[in-house]
């Protein structure tokens, strides 16, 4: 029964992610992509966004190769960023707190956008236990594609717990409730603001799984 939650504005926040996605990008492809170009990105995982921008750029896909080298690029400026003195990782302590104790009776999973190397990365800076598994962007596959990856072969119910229209997209298409996270994800499901207790995730979480 995997519970599933994302990681960027669920469970934490770093500042100016995208402002360091594009760096990386600037660095491998001599110019970083402009943040119009990337408005006009529909995707939502970083191999969809890194694979728009590139045929924006180069008129072809992205191969695993130049995902593999954003990829290292883009952890190499995070590393770099967010160190003591440096920029500071918000963590919302609660949710946290509630991820660890429902992994105690639960099979909860990370289900990320981020490239796997940047979300093991984020996921270590928030005090995440290393136990419990990480699933980030994947070549051609999309967010609801990861999600379905990780409730394979496992009976329901399942949850997936996000912050943004998009998580809520992957929910919906994966057959899964949803709890939201924070004021960005309109609609009828219920949603936590980000200071919530933990017992009040765990409760809002068992209401879901009834």
């Amino acid at each position: 029964m995997p519970l599933c939650f994302d990681l960027d504005g669920t469970l934490g926040h770093f500042s100016s992610g995208f402002v360091l996605l594009r760096e990386a990008l600037g660095e491998l492809w001599g110019t970083a992509p402009t943040a119009e170009e990337l408005g006009r990105c529909a995707g939502s995982t970083d191999w969809e966004i890194v694979d728009e921008l590139h045929r924006m750029r180069f008129g072809t896909g992205l191969d695993e190769t130049g995902y593999a080298a954003y990829e290292a690029a883009c952890v190499d400026r995070f590393r770099a960023a967010f160190v003591p003195g440096g920029r500071e990782a918000v963590a919302y302590a609660g949710i946290l707190d509630a991820l660890h104790r429902l992994a105690e009776g639960h099979r909860v999973w990370l289900v990320s956008g981020n490239a796997p190397g940047l979300l093991a990365f984020k996921a270590g800076v928030l005090g995440i236990d290393p136990a419990i598994p990480r699933l980030g962007s994947l070549p051609r596959h999309d967010r609801t594609d990861l999600l379905r990856h990780a409730l394979r072969g496992c009976p329901g119910p399942h949850l997936y717990v996000g912050d943004r229209p998009h998580d809520l997209a992957a929910a919906q298409a994966a057959g899964l409730p949803f709890l939201g996270v924070g004021e960005a994800v309109p609609g009828d499901h219920p949603s936590l603001p980000t200071d919530t207790e933990p017992e009040r995730v765990i409760q809002s979480v068992a209401a879901l799984l009834r």
